[in-house]
């Protein structure tokens, strides 16, 4: 069995407070994209599970403490499962990039083994061990409320971006730990999103409050979001999650692919990649 893993991208994110369990309360309208992983898994007869990376960012992973591994002893700690795994990962998505490919990779297999059933118990459980983004790849386009609650946006709308990722790897935990300001909650509401005039004028006036944070450490990387922005096309350029990646927001194909072949061409040591909403 062949298994899509998709990214997510971050396209606003208010850090509302911080919780007493040490983790912060986010919002954030978010998407999925059509860059993904591919995983190829099937039953194998033995003690032991064998996971494999390949792809361009496999360097990157953590072989012996990854998403996947943590997922299916978890599993198997609740005894969901007995048997064991032969599982292979194509990475093409990003690591330490923001785009939620580690938790995606666990949320994809999880699915599979519990045939896209997992009750909302044994994934509240899940979800302390893999991540609080694990939610997010449950739905298409949305807005996460709080840690807790997604509200699905009722009409997707479709969008095209060009991601940039800088030679950097950002610590999530690093990250939020410098956080020192809070916003103050917003309230979704579909009718602001059904229209995509709207729902752009509301991202526009939105951001990420991690990417002050990020700019300050890597004072460079304001170069690389206004080379973005000045594509003829881009309605707003923005980093996703807690970092590295940043990307262009565009509402024409057209533009978006000759932007990225613009950008591939001033940034030939970095990746630079082309997608759309799932």
């Amino acid at each position: 069995m062949v298994l899509n893993s998709y990214s997510k991208i971050n396209l606003s994110l208010l850090v509302n407070s911080k919780q007493k369990n040490g983790l912060h309360d986010i919002q954030s309208y978010f998407c999925l994209i059509n860059l993904k992983d591919k995983i190829k898994i099937k039953k194998i007869k033995g003690k032991k599970d064998i996971i494999n990376f390949t792809g361009s960012f496999a360097k990157h992973v953590n072989k012996k403490n990854n998403s996947i591994k943590s997922l299916l002893i978890l599993l198997r700690n609740l005894k969901l499962i007995s048997c064991h795994y032969s599982i292979i990962v194509e990475k093409k998505i990003p690591v330490f990039g923001g785009l939620g490919g580690g938790t995606s990779n666990a949320v994809s297999v999880m699915r599979y083994i519990l045939k896209n059933k997992p009750s909302v118990k044994i994934l509240n459980v899940i979800e302390k061990k893999i991540g609080t983004d694990l939610k997010l790849f449950f739905y298409k386009q949305g807005f996460l409320k709080n840690l807790s609650f997604v509200i699905n946006q009722k009409t997707k709308q479709k969008f095209f971006f060009v991601l940039i990722k800088p030679s950097i790897k950002c610590s999530t935990r690093e990250i939020y730990s410098k956080v020192k300001k809070y916003s103050k909650k917003t309230i979704f509401s579909n009718n602001k999103v059904k229209k995509r005039k709207d729902f752009l004028k509301l991202l526009y006036n939105s951001r990420n409050d991690l990417q002050f944070i990020v700019e300050k450490k890597y004072p460079k990387l304001k170069t690389i979001l206004r080379n973005i922005n000045v594509q003829n096309g881009c309605y707003l350029s923005r980093m996703t999650g807690s970092g590295s990646v940043y990307y262009g927001l565009f509402t024409d194909q057209n533009y978006a692919k000759k932007a990225c072949n613009k950008l591939k061409k001033k940034y030939p040591k970095l990746w630079v990649s082309f997608a759309k909403t799932v």
